[in-house]
């Protein structure tokens, strides 16, 4: 993996290099972020390792140009500063920094947090491949069109919502927003084991295809314990587990697959639950048509402290326009092929459809 360290100090920089060789690290420096720059132009750097005081720019400053420069790549970037005070971590996470290390630092632990950044952007493909596992099981039902990345947005601006909200605020910080936003198209992954003459049956389900149809949520989330045995503690796992099994439990108990009720449904699972309804209800099926969005919001406004919790209605109604635009928005790139690509990529980077 190719590495870019870049500190003025030529007596860190050289230490720095010389600990990532020995580590088996392709390393090539620089001793500011002009020089930098023109590197990383050059090479293809997967990590940056850098000073945070400079000349020309900042550390930050550089992994922000880098990351604008990059053409969609992520750039793993670690601050190493002898700026010490907690503030100093908190504006340097912040501002965009992965990791932060202090000097004088251990050249073990320096060595083991280039590590953690080779182990997490080889998990970047890993959730791209998730994704593509996600949108073939939804190919298996032809009728959801742009299903996941119209959940993926309506999620994300509840989340967004929520976290402005001083009941939710500690929660639905930053790092959950993104979490659900990348995690949601997984909540009906487990469809992959219901067979099609269930899955796309036209008509109403008989109780027992029902039971069969209930299962996806329990054969999805199998699929992800089994990786997080393999990935004990990962987040994006941990809440992809939470949404599978909780986005069809309901406010009152009365849904599945346990029967959970109020707030022992995660967060995830509760916004999940509107986000995921509220497409089903405006979306053309097979057995009906496309519900306007004033009846799908009837609907949903019926179903407070039932189906949904009621904050969750309230959060959905207070916020309703981005839902009409994100369901506008994305329905009118899936017919018009020359410009889906370029809508979804704004849906990824922040729902932003128009």
């Amino acid at each position: 993996m190719n590495v870019l360290v870049v500190d003025d100090n030529s007596i860190c920089r050289k230490v720095i290099c010389r600990t990532l060789e020995n580590g088996g690290y392709n390393v090539m420096s620089a001793n500011d972020g002009r020089a930098a720059l023109e590197l990383f132009h050059q090479h293809n750097f997967q990590i940056v390792v850098t000073d945070w005081l400079m000349p020309y720019m900042s550390g930050i400053e550089l992994c922000q140009a880098m990351r604008r420069a990059s053409g969609g790549r992520y750039v793993y970037c670690i601050i190493v500063s002898s700026l010490k005070q907690s503030a100093d971590l908190v504006r340097g996470f912040e501002e965009g920094a992965d990791d932060y290390l202090t000097k004088p630092f251990n050249p073990h632990e320096l060595l083991l947090r280039v590590g953690i950044g080779r182990r997490t952007l080889n998990l970047k493909p890993a959730n791209l491949t998730i994704f593509a596992l996600a949108k073939l099981a939804e190919t298996r039902d032809p009728e959801t069109g742009s299903h996941l990345e119209r959940v993926q947005c309506y999620c994300r601006v509840l989340a967004e919502y929520l976290a402005k909200h001083p009941r939710f605020a500690v929660e639905a910080d930053h790092n959950f927003v993104d979490l659900i936003y990348r995690t949601s198209p997984l909540h009906d992954i487990g469809k992959v084991a219901i067979p099609d003459d269930i899955l796309l049956k036209p008509g109403r389900l008989t109780e027992e295809e029902f039971e069969i149809m209930k299962s996806h949520t329990t054969y999805g989330a199998d699929a992800i314990q089994s990786m997080l045995q393999n990935f004990p503690g990962l987040p994006f796992l941990k809440m992809a587990l939470d949404i599978i099994l909780t986005h069809h439990e309901k406010w009152d108990g009365s849904g599945y697959p346990k029967g959970l009720k109020a707030e022992q449904i995660p967060l995830c699972g509760r916004i999940m639950a509107v986000a995921d309804v509220y497409d089903a209800l405006t979306s053309k099926r097979v057995y009906k048509d496309a519900f306007s969005h004033e009846r799908a919001k009837s609907i949903i406004l019926e179903g407070a402290g039932t189906h949904f919790d009621p904050e969750m209605v309230e959060a959905f109604i207070n916020i309703e326009q981005d839902f009409i635009s994100i369901a506008s928005g994305i329905e009118t790139a899936a017919d018009d092929s020359s410009v889906r690509g370029s809508l979804l990529h704004e849906a990824k980077v922040g729902c932003v459809v128009a």
